[in-house]
């Protein structure tokens, strides 16, 4: 099942290690900032358009991140 919280951690955890800012990345996204903090938390679960969009502003292919998510999922 889907979890929100290891969505979150996932991106995150690659926002953290490309050494990016939430500032930055929501800008990138065109997302707000606090809506970005909510999904990493795990509050709020992204639609299928703003993960798109925090993939490209993450710099990696959409299906590259669901498969962080679902490696995430099965440890």
């Amino acid at each position: 099942m889907l979890d929100s919280k290891t969505v979150g951690k996932v991106i995150r955890n690659y926002r953290e290690k490309s050494n990016l800012s939430q500032d930055v990345v929501s800008g990138l996204a065109d997302i707000g900032r606090t809506h970005l903090s909510a999904i990493e938390r795990g509050v709020r679960k992204p639609t299928l358009e703003t993960f798109f969009k925090l993939a490209e502003a993450l710099n990696i292919e959409p299906h590259k991140l669901l498969k962080l998510i679902e490696d995430e999922l099965q440890e």
